[in-house]
């Protein structure tokens, strides 16, 4: 079992499923739960960490998990590659990459744990499983970015914030970002991510530190 330890006493076992940047679970460590990472990539910075198929230790009497699976073939990014007229064979490979994607995300949400945050941008499970509980960015929290993120929740509510000071709260936000740049196409669609490159999958897969922090505070 991961985490045993003998005479080691936490407050919640918490598995940070699909994480490598190590950021969530060690927000939740530093505020003294038995957190664990999981990824098939070594974890970038020390901590509690499991390299291997998260699937493995799904029934390891988890308290809460908080789930990344990967977006790549479920975003509705690039959903015009599925497309089988248009790409032949390749659309139909696409297809059934996101058909185990989606399987994946629906292990994910079924896991026997009582408290449950899986994440991803909108798409795919949007519709062939449901709307999600939340969507935030992360200027909502602090960080200067906007990265539209859906959350299902189980057991979990949803995470506050305040875009505006008001009766009931401080203002957690920062100013909505402007686009840093525009696609060179006729839609010049806008790019607002600038941390490293705009079309850097491993850098945009990890949590910004200001919703790490908001999840540890409100769910820990």
């Amino acid at each position: 079992m991961v985490g045993a330890c003998e005479g080691e006493i936490m407050s919640k076992k918490i598995l940070i499923a699909c994480e490598f940047s190590g950021r969530v679970r060690n927000a939740f460590a530093e505020r003294g739960h038995n957190a664990w990472s999981c990824d098939l990539l070594p974890t970038e910075i020390a901590g509690n960490h499991y390299q291997g198929d998260v699937l493995d230790i799904l029934n390891d009497g988890w308290d809460m998990m908080i789930a990344h699976p990967p977006c790549t073939y479920l975003s509705n990014a690039g959903v015009a590659h599925f497309n089988v007229k248009k790409y032949g064979e390749k659309a139909k490979i696409r297809r059934e990459l996101r058909r185990e994607a989606f399987d994946f995300f629906m292990k994910l949400i079924n896991a026997p744990i009582p408290k449950i945050a899986v994440e991803n941008p909108a798409g795919y499970p949007n519709v062939h499983y449901r709307k999600p509980d939340q969507i935030i960015h992360p200027y909502y929290f602090g960080d200067a970015q906007l990265k539209r993120t859906c959350l299902w929740l189980k057991g979990l509510p949803k995470l506050w914030y305040w875009l505006e000071d008001d009766l009931f709260g401080k203002r957690t936000a920062v100013d909505r970002p402007q686009p840093v740049s525009y696609d060179n196409t006729p839609r010049k669609r806008a790019r607002y991510f600038v941390d490293g490159s705009t079309r850097n999958s491993y850098v945009r897969s990890k949590t910004f530190p200001a919703i790490a922090l908001a999840m540890a505070e409100q769910w820990g």
